[in-house]
């Protein structure tokens, strides 16, 4: 990561998307000391916040450290509710007050409605939490054991989130490798071409469906 007197701008996705990876609370003070010398401002993708899987589950927010830090979450991510389309921004008051001022232009308001269900939800956050982690860990486990024994994938497991970067060792291009999965065995997964990362692919984790999944995926890739 380089920063100078010529950024304006640091974006971070924490925890990250595709991979699962956390950046640490102590490292995500030293990025802002840094930002700070250079007076550069922070934009936080926090929509995974709350799903750490080792240690605090809620990594430090950024608009909570950083004076020109900005955050932003959802309820589509941490609180399973992306039929809501519910998210939030936070920052300093005047930056807040010209975002408001544009958002005129755009929109409206929001559902009634959706605004009454996430607000409920929130008002019980810690419930669904503990419901989240079940399912995350046991996800973990069985991604986990796969890795472990599939000699024609690996990837570094995701710490936090619901997704995770696999690199598979077989030559053929990702969107192909997706598209012709998901013909034969009915099993969707991102290709890595569209997050510029060739000869992976992004899985989610946090499902029941997971284990027979996987099994596909392998009999797909001995296929090859």
């Amino acid at each position: 990561m380089t920063m100078s007197s010529k950024t304006k701008l640091l974006c971070l996705n924490n925890p990250n998307n595709p991979t699962g990876a956390v950046i640490p609370d102590e490292m995500l003070k030293e990025i802002v000391e840094i930002a700070n010398k250079y007076n550069i401002w922070i934009l936080s993708d926090e929509v995974y916040r709350g799903l750490n899987l080792y240690g605090n589950p809620y990594s430090l927010s950024i608009a909570d450290i950083y004076e020109k830090g900005i955050s932003v979450g959802s309820m589509s991510k941490t609180y399973s509710l992306p039929g809501l389309r519910v998210g939030w921004i936070t920052a300093r008051e005047d930056l807040i007050n010209e975002i408001n001022h544009q958002r005129q232009y755009n929109t409206i308001s929001i559902s009634i409605i959706d605004d009454y269900f996430a607000s409920l939800a929130l008002e019980t956050k810690n419930s669904i939490a503990y419901r989240n982690f079940d399912i995350m860990r046991k996800g973990l486990t069985v991604l986990e054991e796969w890795i472990a024994s599939e000699i024609y994938a690996d990837c570094i497991l995701p710490r936090g989130g619901t997704t995770a970067l696999i690199r598979y060792k077989k030559d053929i291009p990702s969107r192909d490798f997706a598209r012709n999965l998901q013909r034969s065995t009915g099993v969707a997964v991102l290709p890595g071409e569209t997050l510029e990362m060739e000869g992976y692919f992004r899985l989610g984790f946090c499902t029941d469906a997971l284990s027979p999944a996987l099994s596909l995926i392998s009999e797909f890739i001995r296929e090859l």
